[in-house]
């Protein structure tokens, strides 16, 4: 598809389907990579045994793993699953 940042494709509609895939693989991205960072910092207040912090954290862990899921970038029941082990290792915190 592409060479040396050109697109190689001749007809027009393939052009767009390059332009428009690349468009939805940085929003793809986008979803992923905020839905793992928030992750990430919910672990990370649990790890800090700060309850108020992560539960802070989990509620926004929660709406873009949904987010994530709903662009289709992860699955629903991967999405679910991930929610859940999250969830569960807030509320076991002292």
């Amino acid at each position: 598809m592409w060479l040396g940042g050109e697109i190689m494709a001749n007809l027009k509609n393939a052009k767009k389907r390059v332009s428009v895939n690349i468009k939805k693989e940085e929003r793809n991205n986008e979803y992923s990579a905020s839905a793992k960072t928030a992750v990430k910092n919910t672990l990370r207040a649990i790890a800090k045994k700060d309850k108020a912090q992560a539960e802070a954290n989990l509620k926004t862990a929660i709406k873009r793993i949904d987010k994530a899921a709903g662009a289709g970038v992860i699955a629903k029941n991967t999405s679910a699953r991930k929610k859940s082990r999250l969830t569960k290792k807030v509320n076991a915190m002292e």
